[in-house]
């Protein structure tokens, strides 16, 4: 791995070329950057003020980052002197590579670079708010530092507008990849998080250049204490409507997106403000936010948002033991119902000690909790009268040793000035109930298993479709139950001597034979069925008596994650449910079985009104049977099995289809 260290904390910074580089000379002004910031330009005597050197030649020693704000040609040039050079690294700002299918161009830039670190090409460059060292071409909107969160982006725009937020975020690093034709994500992101004045790591992500590597990076960020939080884009895809299996048009890339940051740890929100509030919590508390909220209120309506909200957001909030509710009521009187989401009315408003004895009773039987409260605006009102309130909630904390969030109904109705002095004091208030509520859903996201990776990506290979009767067979191999059958190439031909009827009967060649009219049950004598048009040959099988259930099991390469393996509800109707869950291979047992319980039907699986339970642990056998088949056979392309009927006692693969190398 490249050392970053001089490219994100430099003592010196050159900068090439002028109109936005001049910018950058102004920001490392503005920001009281300490070391020496050298212009270097052949015709012009100063930029922002400062003398020009004439070429690179001049500069009194090897530069630590350089700023290259030269056109795309001339950057090649520049890269391999500053190479040469023993320069610290560079950003490479113009664009017109990759990005506009100049590849060739962007793989010369690349070996230009040498062993010299580069981020880029078209790419806006680094803010260490630290140090005061900007190789930053633009506004931006925030503040020197001792500690803080690390941002990375792919898209400089939104990392802009991140730099902008008003709602107390101490962040220490700003950083963009750009085409990342160099260093990618996971050596960028590790280069900052080493700097052990960086707390948490917030990502906006369009896409993983190296799984593995960012697997381990966020491993290793979580054991030094440190969380990481994503926004990922790009989740639509359009080939799904062109799929060719249900668990290719049920899996897409947002599925195995969201799949693979829940399995590396990685909490993943959908809104940037959710990001911003998300990264508070961790800069503060660090990950591992448990999954039992309280929420205090002095109003019934805000209690009833709460409980709304926070079902929206997959929040439970769990009702206080009887404990607590002996110690609240003690207090509260007999005309406070005690709940959570709990309304304390306002008998206590404005009197610290009952207040703080209320919050503090509340918060000890939780893992953290959500404390409503809207200060006024201090312009037209006055809000002292709210911070009895405010120091109860700061006293719960210290007092219990849980997280206390104030929460803000309203993002504005917390000042940045306010936000920032209770962040200093160990304090997060949140800003926005809805925001908050998802920020606090995804920060519970569970631990990664320590040393998982995912399977390497396979090239991109052309596959054939095997018929139904040979993907069987392969399964019966791998010790995934299968129906007794027999195949003859016409119906007539089908010998039903060993076979006990009813049977059902199939047309093979048909990648959805439902569709194709080419699945008929409930048959008793083949030779009385019409002919299938189409069909390359016969499957007649025994059909699967007492079944309790019908699931789709898929498992698919993937060009980003290696693998995916898909669960749901089977049958006809399973991409009209689309009640599936998605994990990234390999899986253990334990973590199939979580799967299956994160379906929204998992009732009909767990014995739902008196219904019989499903043989999970069939499924489980069959599931890790299926994925034994995919890690040793790497021409595999995908399994799907839909359904597989699930019994009381077994489950057996009622349909199958596999794709594998042509």
């Amino acid at each position: 791995m490249r050392d970053l260290s001089r490219l994100l904390r430099p003592r010196s910074i050159a900068v090439l070329g002028a109109g936005w580089a001049a910018n950058v000379i102004t920001q490392c002004a503005k920001m009281g950057f300490d070391g020496p910031v050298w212009p270097v330009h052949p015709t012009r005597d100063a930029i922002a003020g400062v003398r020009c050197l004439r070429s690179l030649a001049e500069l009194p020693q090897a530069p630590d980052a350089v700023f290259v704000g030269v056109n795309r040609h001339a950057t090649l040039d520049v890269v391999a002197d500053l190479s040469a050079m023993g320069a610290g690294g560079a950003i490479c700002f113009a664009s017109g590579w990759e990005e506009t299918g100049d590849a060739a161009l962007q793989a010369a830039l690349v070996a230009a670079a040498g062993a010299m670190p580069i981020l880029g090409p078209n790419c806006y460059g680094v803010i260490n708010y630290l140090d005061g060292a900007l190789l930053w071409p633009d506004q931006h909107g925030g503040r020197r530092v001792e500690r803080g969160v690390a941002l990375i982006s792919q898209s400089s725009n939104i990392v802009i507008n991140l730099t902008m937020q008003a709602r107390g975020l101490p962040v220490a690093y700003v950083a963009c990849l750009g085409n990342a034709a160099q260093v990618g994500l996971a050596e960028l992101a590790a280069a900052v998080l080493a700097d052990p004045r960086v707390t948490a790591l917030g990502l906006y992500v369009e896409g993983f250049d190296d799984a593995a590597g960012f697997a381990a990076l966020a491993e290793a960020a979580r054991a030094a204490g440190k969380g990481i939080v994503a926004v990922k884009s790009g989740k639509t895809e359009a080939s799904r409507a062109a799929a060719t299996s249900h668990t290719a048009a049920l899996a897409g890339s947002g599925a195995a997106s969201a799949a693979y940051l829940r399995q590396t740890g990685v909490a993943e929100v959908s809104t940037l403000g959710a990001l911003i509030e998300a990264l508070k919590v961790l800069h503060v508390h660090g990950p591992g936010m448990g999954t039992r909220l309280c929420s205090l209120s002095c109003s019934g309506g805000e209690a009833g948002l709460v409980a709304d909200l926070g079902a929206k957001a997959g929040i439970a909030f769990e009702p206080p033991s009887a404990g607590q509710k002996a110690r609240m009521g003690a207090v509260l009187g007999p005309l406070v119902t005690l709940a959570n989401p709990l309304d304390y009315h306002t008998f206590i408003w404005g009197d610290g000690p009952k207040t703080t004895e209320v919050f503090t009773a509340m918060l000890d039987g939780y893992d953290a909790g959500l404390f409503l409260i809207d200060p006024p605006r201090p312009d037209r009102c006055d809000p002292s009268s709210f911070e009895p309130a405010i120091a109860a909630i700061e006293a719960a904390q210290a007092v219990t040793g849980k997280p206390a969030f104030p929460v803000a109904s309203l993002p504005e109705n917390f000042d940045e000035t306010r936000a920032i002095a209770m962040i200093d004091r160990g304090i997060v208030p949140l800003m926005g109930l809805e925001t908050a509520l998802e920020a606090l859903a995804a920060l519970q996201v569970p631990a990664g298993h320590t040393g998982w990776r995912p399977w390497p990506v396979m090239p991109t290979r052309e596959a054939r479709m095997l018929d139904e009767a040979a993907a069987k067979a392969a399964l019966a191999g791998a010790g995934v139950a299968v129906p007794k059958g027999v195949t003859a190439a016409t119906l007539s031909a089908l010998d039903t001597s060993g076979l006990r009827a009813p049977f059902a009967l199939k047309g093979l060649g048909f990648a959805h034979k439902t569709e194709a009219g080419a699945v008929r049950l409930g048959v008793t004598n083949p030779c009385t069925e019409a002919e299938m048009p189409g069909a390359k040959g016969y499957l007649l099988e025994e059909m699967v008596q007492g079944g309790v259930a019908e699931l789709l099991i898929g498992l698919r390469r993937d060009p980003v994650y290696g693998a995916t393996l898909t669960l749901g509800l089977g049958g006809v109707t399973a991409e009209l449910i689309a009640d599936t869950v998605t994990l990234i291979a390999p899986v253990t047992g334990a973590d199939i079985g979580v799967a299956l319980r994160r379906l929204k039907l998992w009732p009909l699986l767990d014995g739902w009104r008196g219904r019989p339970r499903a043989d999970t642990e069939a499924v489980i056998t069959a599931v890790l049977g299926m994925q034994a088949m995919m890690q040793a056979d790497t021409g595999l392309h995908q399994i799907e099995v839909n359904p597989l009927i699930v019994k009381t006692n077994g489950a057996v693969a009622a349909d199958a289809v596999i794709w594998r190398d042509a």
